[in-house]
Parts: structure tokens; C-alpha cells; sequence
């Protein structure tokens, strides 16, 4: 036959097929007809009836004859009704009616479908859910429409609850339509290839779709060879579909695996399976599960040649990934594209053929399963009249998820003794006991006789889900156990398996009720299905057993293997690991940065900017930007300033690289790879504030743009990926063509916009920052004017820098009860997290409302110190609560999370401990909303929210409140006072700053600095320095005319000090710090020689000193001290590290006037010191010195920090870490070198690469170990000398210190020194 014609007859074959029916192909024709109201009687089967005329064949919607309906003998669970409907069939409905006349009908049911009338399968609406609601009534007929068509010739109605007044009573209808298919079955060792006889034409879309049923668990389902030896290779493994990739006809491997989809494929149900290829993907659906799968480029333009069905039939030399194991089972409407391959193969045609014996029917193999549901399930067999022969022999097949359960006991009568077979950790375990003594203790893994073990590994991992045979043999003195084929363990016992007729046999547990039979069971209940059951190798039929002719049962399921895989597909995700048991499942979030029952919920914050805001210090940190979306968390630097916090993402080179000139080659290009994903880039630029990249470009004789009108001899790409060509350079706006110095004016020559378009033969630079966030991050650099004698270049493109978040200051202010924001409908089906702050001074109100036809969603604040989150998914309402132990309208944010999945709903409010309710097990799951979403109100414009909503998140997403607020009445953008909360991470006198977005910590009045003023300004001391820190410039002293309107000096009197820094040294005696005035008066703080804190005030030039002097000794330790020094007129105060508070009494004044300086170190003037002091101010101080604060003056860190300022610094002096009391942080700063860094060259202008060489670290290295051996020594040599010298007596405490809490009070103008005049620019920092 011609191809055209083979063709257009397989055309035919189609329509026509699609014309009488569905086709199995999801046909749209009306599919609704009754399909039971014309069914003969024998089409009608039940467990039982009450009477004749309660018989199934009255079991029609809407009929009166015989008692008006069915009803079975007995009102129980495991009575059922069964209506054959002669042809498989598609059925889209079921109705169910009372018994007409009479209190009978059910209020909730089961449903099970077959296509044999064995092997039942049970219907579920959603993943979990298996019960259908019945009826309120004996009349109204209740009809519920299937979700998906069920495709069956079999229905089986099992009652689950009935009216409680009456009994089970019952009228049933089904609707639905015709249903045809063409089937093919396989035997194992048979298959159907197509051919292609002509080179197809490409398409960009082909796919191969099919149904398949199947016992066995592994087989090859089909193989699809195309052009350049490639092939695809859909086999079932395990009960699961995996698809193979192959490449070239001696490729001896299995394949690349590229996906594996679905599990239980085994059960001999009908599976739908579709493979697509599209230009860029596979799409494997299995079931309604659908998973996309990224294909090598070569087979982008793939096609199909040849299909095997059943078997790999190859043409090539490719290994085969299932070896010598064929598919066993049925295929019906195989589809490759719009061909239908087994139609074809039924009317031979010659590229559709057969191999080995393929017949056009269905043959299934009727296998009885029984499934253990609960606790209380368990199975009894009678003993055997054979077993007085001493031969005994039982087997069975299961197949579960729980480690552990019964599968069979029985009692060994004549011995007094008992055996167990059960399930433990997973492995197959055999125990007999007798007179409650363990006599043997066989496992598949190990056993133990009289407490010698034997290991026999294996057996294990028999929880997997996939069928597993267990045979029990015992005979004389031999007992043996097989599990599977292999034999698992054997021993010879003298203890031999004596049953009787008496005998009874126990699977899966033991009767709730004792029996005549005693049946104990130590262990867990089996739960999971069985099959199989042979004794004496003579099989059980079950369905006697289900007819109550056969032994005894509770709470089985006969007939039907009930199994589910809920780790298929997985409710875990960002790649958590899920792990079953019979009735639930569990998700393993470790390693994956996600937490909560189902790996939802970051753990990590969206930003560096809310790092900050939790009162973190720079550092690395994960940064997860979508929350609970899809882009990965990934780990960044933030840099935590004063006023911001930045992102800072690396890439492979931020150095600066020189170019040198190569006539070779035209061009340099370098491409930079980022540190973070594409999609994390995107993120992360989209919700900043503001971002920037520094690009700089050091040239000589080395144009860039050639401006003002030439082409442009460099460009850089970027952008979103993959990036656009950019031609404009830093501190440039984009689309300008120009520099930085085009843009100000200050070109090298004016008539170029870049300093390098001036072409000189002298080293220039164009430098600045790229800031346009379209335009980054900058992913390519490419260079042009290289390739001339004497050109020279260096570039650095710095990291991508980013910071403001957003989305975390994205506010509303709701001002009435009445007022609302509304969003789209929220679609939170399975998994919802809600995550927010809030701050108001009301005691309740509505945060959130989302409503279905039934279903609904709510988070309100429900009093001052209660949260709830309450919802309903089809079982009811359910509230999860939070009760919080502080007020929540204090006007301070708070935060609120909460989510809902398939498993739990959680509750957390700011930190305290989350509250949970956990989900039915058997229930609805999906949360089905199609209101809009309110926000700060309802719909009935009730209980509405009066306050602030800031960083509200829905599943990852934020919504954007201040734009909607812009256009709402009743509701403002934005929500300032932010101290209020924020506040306290201001550390060390740091004064809070509100922002519009945020707040900052201003550390002027503080000794420290950083982004929450936390950082020690430390400083390493020698014998020559000195730091003098000065208050005025001298008048001419005179101090008893009271003509001068405004004294000076009054500005500089003070009634108390508040003095605090921290030291480290190993000199004693040592002079810490000195105050000195203009009247002779003075304050010094030293360690003595007798190795003690002691602190002189002299507060008149006439008396005499007065000197204070700590207990506390071994201060010139070389360790860190602290001292906290606080006058109030005469009562001093002195703390020193964690030691008790010692109080001093001054005598002689209580004003220290006319203060001049402080000094810290060596004290370069000595002529107004007393005798005492002059040797030990000429000594200076050699340590470390940190946190110095007098009053609200820091003078070392002026010094350190601010050159300009009024302090005097003599002699060396340098910034460092010895301060720091604790190991210091790596992650602490970040030291960027920008060019202006980099040291000098011959060529002043001339930038230098890479300018720390190793030699540097070397010599540094060994000058640092030579200066550390040095000081330790000159450590160790103090240290003996103050230890030699005798104890210094401390003067008495004269006065009780007064509380802390007090101010220091000042003189008239005293507190000038916290405020100091614009002309005398002090820095208090």
C-alpha cells in the first residue's frame, strides 16, 4: 500500500475511533448518559440483603419495586454493593439515593473501580481524601461529578456511615458514556516496532503517549532510536518510570538516566504515560504528574526513526539499559503523534509489525490482595489436618513502608510455645519462644541461638514498597526462612514446629477480643498489603475468607492492594528528602536551607538589609531573595555601615589586569562569571535600592570610546543575561558616550569626553561607578586599542555592590476600621507561608482575609497578646494561637509567620515559640480561594486593622503595599518610627537616627563605631607616643574679675567625670590618661608600682592630692582590663573588669575648673606636673589603649579617625585589633583596595598589579615575630619587677556612691563638652 494511503487509513482509523468514543484521549463530547438505570438484574451483586426484596437489583435511583432499595443483612463496613456495567465504560458521576419509604440511607461511602472484578482500586477525590458525602435523606437523590473520569466496567459501593437511626439503605445511578480503545498485550518475550519508511519531515513538537497495567515491576516499555545514534529508553524499574538517554550504536553503557518519574506502576491499574519533545525539553507525564527535563542540544533537532513497544528492538550495537527483561502486561491506545500504532499493527500493516506472540486483548492475571488498614487489622487461618506429619510450610508476599510490623504468629501448643515472623528496622526477624523464654532468634541479617549470633546479611530494606516473597519451612529439626530468592538464613534447631489441627494462624496482628485461640503480639501491627498466601503450598482464597466461609478477618480491605506512595509525587520541597510510612510521610530539610514539615519556609533572611535589622554585624551570610520561592539561598557578603547595608557579589576577577600591547591580536576580552546565579543576580538587583559597579580603565595610549564621533574601540556587556553592549564608562549615564570627566567637564582634552580618547603617551585614567541597575551587573569587557607599539592598559571591574531592600520597607498605615487593601485572589493550594510585620496601638483587628465558596483564610490580631491564624480546607475550620507573654500594641514592630501545608499549620510570633496543628490524615488538602485577597480588613468591613503592615510575603512574593495605598482611601504609603523597635541595637551611648526607610546608629557621643556602634577604636601605644586631645585655647587667666561678662573658664567647669576605656599592657608603673586645666588642677589615671589601678584627682592648686587606689591587682598582666570611672561632686566611683564597684570620698573640691587637655601616653609637657608624676609621664605608655570615653568625648578615636581634628598625636600611633577581647571575626570588614590604593611606581601615573608580592608577607612575617619575642620579653621582666614590690595600702572609703542612674550635672555651661560650637569642630563620633 502506498505511504499516502497507510497514512490517511491510520487518519481514519482515528477520527473514527474519536467519533464512536473518548478514545481514551480525553474526548469533549457530552459524557453524562445513566448507565445502571438499563441493567439487568444479574449485572448487580452485594455482600448480602436483608430479604429478597432487599435485594441488589433494587438498587436504582428513583425506583420503587421491592422494599424500595438495598440493604444488606447486616449494617457494617464491610458490607458493599457491585454493579457491572458489561464494557468498560467512562463514568464522570455517581448518585446515590435512600431506600424509598424509610429511615435507610448513607451518609458517607466508599468508592472502588475494577476492570476484572478483582483487584479493586478506590477512587479518591484529592491525593488523601477517599470518602464521598451521602445523603441527609431517604429521597433526595445527591449526585457528585467525578473530578477525573474513571474508566472501569466494575463499581463497588462500600458504606461507611448511615442514617444512626436506621440502617444501610441505598439506590445507586452512575453516569457517564461509551468507552473504545485498542489494546495490545505482551507477554514478555513479544514486542511491536514501527518503522519509518521515508525520511521524515522535522517537527518541532512529536510525542509518544500510551496506557499501560502491569504485575510485574521491571520491563522495558518502549525505546526510540533517531538520526545520529541517538535513542530514548522508557523502562519500568521497581515499579518506577525511568527514561534513558543513549548515544552511538557501540555505546556500551546503560545510558544517561534523565529523569525518573511515578512508583506502584506494578499494580495492575491502568497507567497513562505521555512523552513530548519539544526544541528545548522533554516533557515525561506520568499519570497527572508531569516533569520537564533538559535535553543535550543535539537532540534539539531530534527525531524518530524507529519504535520498539515491549522489547528493545535495535538495529544497532547499543547496550540494552533492562537486559533480557521484556515488559509483561497491556498497552492500549499508543499514539506516536497522529498515528495510531496498535490499529495499524492490527490491520499488518508493513510499518507497524509484531514480534513473537502480541494479541489485540487484554489477559490479566487475577491476583487476590488483602490490605491491613489499622491497629486492629489482622487475618486468621485453621490449622491443617497435614501438620501432623512435623511438616510445615507458609508463604506469602507483601509489600509496605513501615520498618516494622507482625506478618504471622502462631502458638505451638504441644511445646507451650510461640513463633513470630515480623518486620524490624527493616529486615525480616523470626522468634520462637517457649515457657516465655527466647529459645531462637532467627533474622534475615542475623540470628541468635542460646545467645550466639550469627550474621546472614540479608534481607534488609523490605519497607521499600515493592512486593517481597517470605517463605517458612520447617521440617523435623530443620527451619529455614527465604526471603525473595535468595535464602536468607537457615539454622538447624533441636526446637521442631509441632502444629496440630488446632492450630490457628495470626497475619498482621491478633483479634482485639481474646478468642478460645490465644494470639499475642509484642510487636507493631503490619500495616500494608499481602497476596500470595499458600500453607502446605496449598493457595488461599481469599474471597472465601471475604464471604466469612474461610477463617476470620477484621478491618481488611479484600481484594485490593490499598498502598499509596505519598513521597510520589513529593510534597517535599527544594530538593528535601521524603521518607514514608503507611500513613504518612516526613521530609528531611537538612542541608537544603529550608525548614517546616514540607522544606517550605526559608531559614535564612531575603537580604543583608534584614540581617542588619536583626542587629547582625558585617560578615557572610545566606541570603535566600524569593524566601520559600524556587531561587536557591546563596551565601554573600554584607557590609554593615552606619547608614547602610551593603551586598557585595564577587566575581572571578575584581584585581586590576594589565594589558600590554600585541600586535597579534586585535582585541582583549574578558568575561566575568559571578559568584551567584543568573536568576539570584536578577532577584537581588531588582528588590536594591541601589547598586553599582566600579569599572576603571588606566590607559596610555590606549583610547576607549574614540569620542567625540569615532566608532568605539572598547565596550562592556550588561545587563540581564545575556547582557546588552553598553558604550558608556563609569560615572557616566547610560546611552551618553561618555566618562566620568566628559560628564564633569574636566577632560585631559576638552575636545574628547574621556580622558584615554586624548591618546597621550602618558599613563591617564577613566574611573568611576557603573549605577544604572539596567545595565548590570557587567558580564564582558572588551578592549580594541591594544594591538599599536606603546600601548598599555589596566583595567578592574569591582564587585557588584547592592543595598537597600525594597521589599522589606514596602508599608501601610491603616487610620480607619473601614479601610482595606485588596490583591488578586491568593493561590496557596498545598503550601501557603504568610510573613509580616506589624505595629498599632489597638488590641485587635483583621491583618489578612482570603475567602472561598467554603474554604477561607485569616491571620488577626485577636486581643492585646493573642495572634490567630485560622483557616478551612474542606474539614472544618481549624485555628492554630499564639499567645504572646508582652503586649503587642506597644507600637514596637513585630513579626508574624505563618504557613499551612498538606501536613500542619504553624504560628510564630516574633520569637516566640511557634504554635501547630497538625492536619488530618485522611482529608481534604487543597485550599481553594477565589475572593480577592483583603489586607488590614474584610469584605464585610468588620474588625478591620487601625496601624502598620510592612514586608508582607505571600509564598516568597511581596506584595507591594504602598503602591496600592497611594490609591486607597484610608490607607497611607510608608510607615515611619522605626527607633521604637530598632533602637537598642544602637550599642555604647549610640544615638538612634529614624530614616524613611530604617534608622542608622549615629556614634558621635559614642567611643565606639560600626553600624550599630559596636566596634572598638583601638589603638597599639609606644613609649613616644602621645595623643592630646584639646578643650579650648588659653585666655589670660584671671579668675577673681568679676567684671568679665563671660568667662571662659565656666564653660570648663565640671562637678563630675564619666570616664571608660579598656587597656592591655605589661608596663608598671604605666600613666593611662592625664586631664590638666589652666589652674594647675588635674586628673591622672595610672597602674602604680605596686601593680594596682590607682587614680589621682587634685581639684585646688593648694592642697594636696588626693589619691584613690584600687584592691584589685595584676593589671600590667598583658591582658584585657576594663575600668569604668563615674564622679558625682566628692563621690567617686571605680569598676574595674567584672570585680565589685569600690566607692571613694573626695576632701578637698568638688569643681574641676578650666579644663585644658587630655592626654594619652607620653606627656610632652611636664613642667606643671607634680614631682610624682614627671618621672612617670616621661615613661609614656607602651600597650594597647581601647574605648577611651570621657564624658562625651572619644578622643582616641578622633585621632584614629578624623586627621583634621583638634587632637595633637606625637610619635607613633596606628589603629589595630588588640582591643578585641574575643577572637576576631574574619568576616568582621572587608578590605577593599581601590586604585588610589595602590603604591607608586617609576610612573607616578602607572597603576600596579597585584602590588603585595609574597616577599612583603615574608619580610612582614619575620619583623612581626621579632617584635612579638621582643615585647614578651620585656613582659616577662615588669612583670617580675611588680611582683617584687611590697602592697600598696588603699586609702579609706570616705562616702557611698550614689545610684548610676543619676546625670553628670555641670556648671553653668558645662555640658559645652557634648555640644561644642560649629567654629570648634570637634568629632565625637
Amino acid at each position: 500500500m502506498p505511504l499516502g494511503s497507510e497514512r490517511l487509513a491510520g487518519i481514519t482509523a482515528l477520527v473514527a475511533s474519536l467519533l464512536l468514543g473518548s478514545c481514551g484521549t480525553g474526548g469533549e463530547e457530552v459524557c453524562d448518559s445513566p448507565l445502571v438505570a438499563n441493567l439487568p438484574p444479574s449485572s448487580f451483586r452485594s455482600s448480602s440483603q436483608l430479604t429478597s426484596s432487599h435485594g441488589p437489583v433494587f438498587a436504582k435511583v428513583n425506583r420503587r419495586e421491592g422494599a424500595g432499595g438495598w440493604s444488606p443483612l447486616v449494617s457494617d463496613r464491610y458490607q458493599w454493593l457491585e454493579v457491572d456495567l458489561g464494557r468498560r465504560t467512562r463514568i464522570t458521576a455517581v448518585a446515590t439515593q435512600g431506600r424509598y419509604g424509610s429511615s435507610d440511607w448513607l451518609t458517607a461511602y466508599l468508592l472502588m473501580f475494577s476492570d476484572t472484578g478483582h483487584n479493586w482500586r478506590q477512587h479518591r477525590q484529592e491525593d488523601s481524601l477517599g470518602a464521598f458525602p451521602g445523603n441527609s435523606n431517604a429521597d433526595t437523590v445527591v449526585q457528585y461529578k467525578l473530578k477525573q473520569p474513571v474508566i472501569a466496567r466494575y463499581l463497588r459501593l462500600i458504606p461507611l456511615d448511615w442514617n444512626p437511626t436506621g440502617r444501610i439503605g441505598l439506590r445507586l445511578e452512575m453516569y457517564g458514556c461509551r468507552y473504545t480503545s485498542d489494546v495490545a498485550n505482551f507477554d514478555g518475550s513479544s514486542s511491536l516496532v514501527y518503522r519509518r519508511s521515508v525520511r521524515p519531515i522535522w517537527k518541532p513538537m512529536e510525542f509518544v503517549s500510551l496506557k499501560f497495567k502491569t504485575l510485574k515491576n521491571s520491563g522495558t516499555l518502549l525505546h526510540a532510536e533517531g538520526n545520529r545514534d541517538h535513542s530514548l529508553t522508557l523502562v519500568l524499574e521497581k515499579g518506577r518510570l525511568l527514561l534513558y538517554h543513549q548515544q552511538g550504536v557501540s555505546s556500551s553503557s546503560g545510558g544517561l538516566l534523565l529523569v525518573s518519574v511515578g512508583s506502584l506502576l506494578d499494580d495492575q491499574h491502568w497507567h497513562h504515560v505521555k512523552l513530548e519533545r519539544l526544541s528545548s525539553h522533554l516533557n515525561l507525564t506520568v499519570d497527572k504528574n508531569t516533569h520537564q527535563v533538559h535535553i543535550p542540544a543535539e537532540l534539539s533537532h531530534w527525531d524518530i526513526h524507529q519504535l520498539s513497544l515491549g522489547a528493545v528492538q535495535s538495529h544497532g550495537l547499543q547496550k540494552p539499559v533492562l537486559s533480557n527483561r521484556n515488559f509483561h502486561g497491556c498497552m492500549e491506545n499508543l499514539l506516536y503523534n497522529d498515528l495510531n500504532l496498535i490499529h495499524l499493527a492490527k490491520r499488518n500493516n508493513h510499518q507497524a509489525s509484531v514480534v513473537g506472540n502480541v494479541t489485540f486483548s487484554c489477559a490479566e492475571q487475577v491476583s487476590v490482595a488483602v490490605t491491613f488498614t489499622d491497629s486492629q487489622s489482622f487475618l486468621q487461618l485453621p490449622g491443617l489436618t497435614s501438620w501432623s506429619s512435623g511438616v510445615v510450610s507458609v508463604a506469602l508476599q507483601f509489600r509496605t513502608w513501615n520498618k516494622a510490623g507482625l506478618l504471622l504468629t502462631f502458638d505451638l501448643l504441644q511445646q507451650e510455645g510461640t513463633v513470630w515472623l515480623y518486620l524490624s528496622e527493616g529486615r525480616l526477624r523470626l522468634q520462637i519462644n517457649k515457657a516465655g523464654r527466647a529459645q531462637l532468634e532467627l533474622s534475615a541479617g542475623w540470628s541468635k541461638q542460646d545467645f550466639a549470633e550469627l550474621h546472614l546479611q540479608r534481607g534488609s530494606g523490605l519497607n521499600d514498597g515493592q512486593w517481597h516473597h517470605v517463605e517458612l519451612n520447617s521440617r523435623q529439626d530443620h527451619l529455614s526462612i527465604t526471603v525473595d530468592t535468595d535464602e536468607g538464613a537457615t539454622v538447624h534447631t533441636s526446637i521442631p514446629l509441632l502444629l496440630t489441627t488446632d492450630s490457628q494462624l495470626f497475619f498482621g496482628g491478633c483479634p482485639v477480643q481474646e478468642s478460645s485461640q490465644e494470639c499475642k503480639n509484642p510487636f507493631k501491627v503490619f500495616q500494608g498489603c499481602m497476596r500470595l498466601f499458600t500453607v502446605d503450598n496449598q493457595p488461599v482464597d481469599l474471597i472465601k475468607v471475604q464471604q466469612r466461609l474461610l477463617g476470620n478477618y477484621s478491618h481488611l480491605q479484600i481484594d485490593m492492594c490499598g498502598i499509596i506512595d505519598r513521597c510520589s509525587p513529593s510534597h517535599c520541597e527544594h530538593g528535601g528528602r521524603c521518607t514514608q510510612s503507611w500513613s504518612t510521610f516526613h521530609c528531611n530539610c537538612s542541608n537544603s536551607g529550608y525548614r517546616g514539615a514540607t522544606c517550605h519556609s526559608s531559614r535564612y533572611e531575603k537580604s543583608c538589609e534584614a540581617y542588619k535589622h536583626k542587629g547582625n554585624t558585617s560578615g557572610h551570610y545566606h541570603i535566600d531573595v524569593d524566601g520559600s520561592g524556587p531561587i536557591k539561598p546563596q551565601l554573600i557578603y554584607c557590609n554593615m555601615t552606619e547608614d547602610m547595608a551593603w551586598m557585595v557579589i564577587q566575581h572571578n576577577n575584581t584585581e586590576l589586569t594589565r594589558v600590554y600591547s600585541s600586535p597579534e591580536r586585535n582585541q582583549h576580552s574578558a568575561h566575568f562569571d559571578y559568584a551567584s546565579e543568573e536568576e539570584q543576580l536578577a532577584a537581588i538587583i531588582s528588590q536594591s535600592e541601589h547598586c553599582e559597579q566600579e569599572l576603571s580603565y588606566h590607559c596610555r595610549k590606549s583610547r576607549i570610546l574614540n569620542t567625540p564621533e569615532g566608532a568605539p574601540f572598547a565596550w562592556w556587556v550588561g545587563g540581564p543575561d545575556p547582557g546588552e553592549i553598553q558604550t558608556y564608562w563609569g560615572g557616566a549615564l547610560p546611552g551618553s558616550r561618555q566618562c566620568a570627566c566628559g560628564l564633569q567637564d574636566n577632560c585631559l582634552d576638552s575636545n574628547h569626553y574621556c580622558n584615554c580618547d586624548a591618546d597621550y603617551d602618558q599613563w591617564a585614567d577613566d574611573s568611576g561607578l557603573l549605577a544604572y541597575k539596567g545595565s548590570l551587573p557587567v558580564r564582558s569587557l572588551v578592549l580594541g586599542d591594544i594591538q599599536r607599539a606603546g600601548s598599555e592598559a589596566a583595567y578592574r571591574v569591582g564587585p557588584l555592590r547592592c543595598h537597600g531592600d525594597k521589599n522589606f520597607w514596602n508599608a501601610a498605615f491603616f487610620d480607619k476600621e473601614t479601610s482595606y487593601l485588596h490583591f488578586p485572589t491568593f493561590h496557596g493550594e498545598l503550601n501557603a507561608d504568610i510573613a509580616f510585620l506589624f505595629k498599632t496601638k489597638s488590641s485587635s483587628g483583621v491583618f489578612l482575609e482570603n475567602l472561598g465558596i467554603k474554604d477561607f483564610i485569616r491571620i488577626e490580631l485577636s486581643s492585646a497578646s493573642e495572634v490567630v491564624f485560622s483557616f478551612d480546607v474542606g474539614n472544618g475550620p481549624l485555628e492554630v494561637r499564639v499567645e504572646t507573654s508582652i503586649q503587642l500594641n506597644d507600637n514596637r514592630w513585630h513579626s508574624i509567620r505563618a504557613e499551612r501545608n498538606v501536613k500542619e499549620a504553624s504560628l510564630r510570633v516574633d520569637e516566640f515559640p511557634a504554635a501547630t496543628q497538625v492536619a488530618p490524615a485522611d482529608g481534604h488538602s487543597h485550599l481553594q480561594l477565589n475572593s480577592q485577597l483583603f489586607i488590614g480588613g474584610t469584605a464585610s468591613r468588620q474588625k478591620g486593622f487601625l496601624g502598620c503592615i510592612r514586608s508582607l510575603q505571600l509564598n516568597g512574593v511581596t506584595l507591594d503595599l504602598e503602591e496600592r495605598a497611594k490609591i486607597t482611601p484610608g490607607v497611607r504609603p510608608g510607615c515611619p518610627g522605626h527607633c521604637s523597635s530598632y533602637g537598642s541595637l544602637c550599642q555604647n551611648q549610640g544615638r538612634c537616627v529614624e530614616r524613611v526607610n530604617g534608622f542608622s546608629c549615629n556614634c558621635d557621643q559614642s567611643a565606639y563605631t560600626g553600624a550599630f556602634c559596636h566596634k572598638e577604636v583601638s589603638a597599639s601605644f609606644k613609649s613616644s607616643t602621645s595623643v592630646a586631645y584639646n578643650f579650648k585655647e588659653p585666655y589670660e587667666p584671671n579668675r577673681n574679675n568679676s567684671t568679665l561678662p563671660f568667662s571662659i573658664y565656666s564653660d570648663m567647669t565640671l562637678r563630675g567625670e564619666n570616664i571608660s576605656l579598656s587597656f592591655r599592657t605589661s608596663q608598671c608603673p604605666a600613666l593611662l590618661l592625664y586631664v590638666n586645666s589652666f589652674y594647675r588642677e588635674y586628673l591622672a589615671l595610672l597602674i602604680n608600682k605596686h601593680d594596682e589601678l590607682e587614680l589621682r584627682y587634685k581639684l585646688h592648686s593648694s592642697r594636696d592630692v588626693e589619691v584613690m587606689g584600687s584592691r584589685v591587682t595584676n593589671l600590667a598582666d598583658g591582658r584585657l582590663h576594663t575600668v569604668i570611672i563615674r564622679r558625682l561632686a566628692d563621690t567617686v566611683s571605680v569598676q574595674i573588669d567584672q570585680n565589685t564597684r569600690e566607692d571613694f570620698s573626695l576632701t578637698s573640691d568638688v569643681e574641676f575648673n578650666g579644663i585644658k587637655s587630655l592626654i594619652l601616653g607620653r606627656v610632652q609637657d611636664s613642667a606643671e606636673l607634680d614631682g610624682e608624676l614627671v618621672s612617670l609621664a616621661s615613661l609614656g605608655f607602651t600597650g594597647c589603649l581601647s574605648g577611651v570615653f570621657f564624658n562625651s568625648i572619644s578622643p582616641l578615636k578622633v585621632a584614629l579617625l578624623h586627621p583634621d581634628s583638634p587632637d595633637i598625636v606625637s610619635g607613633p600611633l596606628a589603629q589595630s585589633s588588640c582591643g578585641s577581647s574575643s577572637p576576631a571575626n574574619p568576616y568582621a570588614t572587608e578590605t577593599t583596595h581601590s586604585l588610589s590604593d595602590q603604591p607608586g611606581s617609576v610612573d607616578p601615573g602607572q597603576p600596579l598589579v597585584n602590588a603585595i608580592r609574597s616577599d612583603s608577607a615574608l619580610i612582614g612575617g619575620v619583623i612581626a615575630v621579632v617584635i612579638f619575642v621582643t615585647v614578651s620579653a620585656l613582659a616577662i621582666m615588669a612583670r617580675f619587677i611588680c611582683s617584687r614590690k611590697e602592697t600598696y595600702r588603699n586609702q579609706e572609703v570616705k562616702a557611698a556612691q550614689p545610684e548610676d542612674g543619676h546625670e553628670l550635672p555641670f556648671s553653668s555651661q558645662a555640658d559645652s563638652l557634648s555640644a561644642p560650637s560649629e567654629n570648634q569642630k570637634e568629632y565625637f563620633i
